[in-house]
């Protein structure tokens, strides 16, 4: 037996976990993408949060990366950072470089109908403002995964990233 999963998941992300630092300090190394969007989606800023979310939206479209290759122990990363607030599901995205579909998992918010949800979340004003505290905050919900030492994550890490919104 060998002491690492091999490699089984597709991810999409399409907010913080763009930046490749902080899909890094998920991963512990670094990640291979492609670009591509989904649609039928819709990504919001939450008001008074720094992360974006997505919903279901007829119309809408995503732009984002798959990231590839993703082991399961990886993937508990991913539902680590996410929390609560996000559900896992399988969706259809086409990839920007081939055209081709490619099935992948996401992360969509639970609360479909959240009155903090409006207007579009802009990757690169994110990156200016948020990017560096996303990285230290992440490394530290990761190591209060492996060892929680009694605390609640929120006693580990502090207040999770709010922001002037």
């Amino acid at each position: 037996m060998t002491s690492s999963n091999p490699p089984s998941h597709n991810i999409f992300v399409y907010g913080s976990i763009l930046e490749p630092a902080v899909a890094a300090v998920i991963l512990d190394r670094t990640a291979n993408t492609v670009p591509a969007v989904l649609h039928g989606y819709h990504r919001y800023k939450l008001k008074g949060l720094p992360y974006p979310c997505i919903v279901p939206s007829e119309s809408g479209k995503v732009n984002g990366k798959v990231i590839t290759g993703v082991s399961d122990a990886e993937l508990n990363n991913f539902d680590v950072i996410e929390g609560n607030g996000y559900e896992r599901v399988t969706v259809e995205v086409v990839r920007m470089d081939n055209s081709e579909k490619m099935k992948v998992e996401t992360y969509v918010w639970v609360n479909k109908d959240d009155p903090r949800m409006y207007g579009e979340w802009d990757f690169e004003e994110w990156r200016v403002v948020h990017a560096e505290k996303f990285v230290e905050t992440f490394k530290k919900m990761l190591e209060w995964n492996k060892n929680p030492n009694g605390k609640s994550m929120e006693e580990a890490v502090g207040s999770l990233l709010s922001s002037g919104d």
